[in-house]
């Protein structure tokens, strides 16, 4: 069965190795290095065996992108905690979405305008948008990208359309579709990252309900979601280009 990896990081500068994944199910570390192939090197190797490889890395990568702890375990705060973060942030808030509905949006009044009318209605005076437009007002910055299936699913359609509200905030609102999001190996969850320093992995069931949110502090593990952020939005378009292309 082919492994699920997960890349963590790399301290290369153009691209090559070293670099380390990490089995998503297994939580074993696979290290991808130049090998050793001296027969001298090799022979000083203990507990060296016939179908063993060996590679060499860099210290650093191990101490920059390594696991810290054996075992991690979740802190997971509730949607009212979540909601705060919102209010306490410094500098940047950036939001990756990756499924194709959430409960919540099929609840609201909005999305029934939306079957309605192709046009999800707007209210900046709700508490979230007035957050958000002082957010950046006061400089900050707040984005989102948004991985579209094609076709779009109806959940996502209602999205699209309400990314002029997103916008309006001062949000910068994009999208990618599924397939560009897999070549850049986007994962296949939902988080926000504030300050490049904290991840908030949104946790939903299997109807697309919201519950929790985990939070990660880890230095490299929150690196690699700055890695995954800078992929996503080099990758994706501003929503408006994005809903062209799609009409064209």
């Amino acid at each position: 069965m082919v492994r699920r990896l997960r890349f963590t990081g790399t301290d290369s500068k153009n691209g090559s190795c070293p670099a380390l994944h990490e089995d998503a199910d297994s939580g074993e570390i696979i290290v991808q290095g130049r090998p050793l192939t001296d027969p001298g090197d090799l022979d000083q190797l203990q507990h060296f065996g016939p179908d063993d490889a060996a590679v060499a890395v860099p210290r650093e990568l191990l101490v920059n992108h390594g696991p810290k702890e054996m075992q991690r375990v979740p802190k997971l705060i509730d949607p009212a905690e979540f909601a705060e973060l919102f209010h306490h942030f410094e500098y940047s808030a950036w939001h990756l979405e990756t499924r194709r509905g959430y409960a919540s949006d099929r609840e609201d009044e909005g999305y029934a305008v939306f079957l309605e009318s192709g046009h999800a209605p707007m209210d900046l005076d709700s508490d979230w948008c007035q957050n958000i437009t002082a957010q950046t007002k006061a400089g900050k910055y707040v984005g989102r990208v948004r991985v579209v299936d094609d076709p779009p699913t109806e959940g996502q359609r209602f999205l699209l359309s309400y990314a002029c509200c997103n916008a309006l905030t001062g949000e910068d609102a994009r999208c990618i579709t599924r397939e560009d999001a897999e070549r850049a190996h986007l994962p296949a969850e939902d988080f926000w990252l504030f300050d490049s320093r904290l991840v908030a992995i949104l946790r939903f069931d299997d109807q697309d309900v919201f519950h929790d949110v985990e939070i990660i502090t880890e230095p490299t593990e929150v690196l690699r979601y700055c890695q995954i952020r800078d992929a996503a939005v080099a990758r994706s378009a501003r929503y408006t280009d994005f809903a062209a292309r799609l009409k064209g």
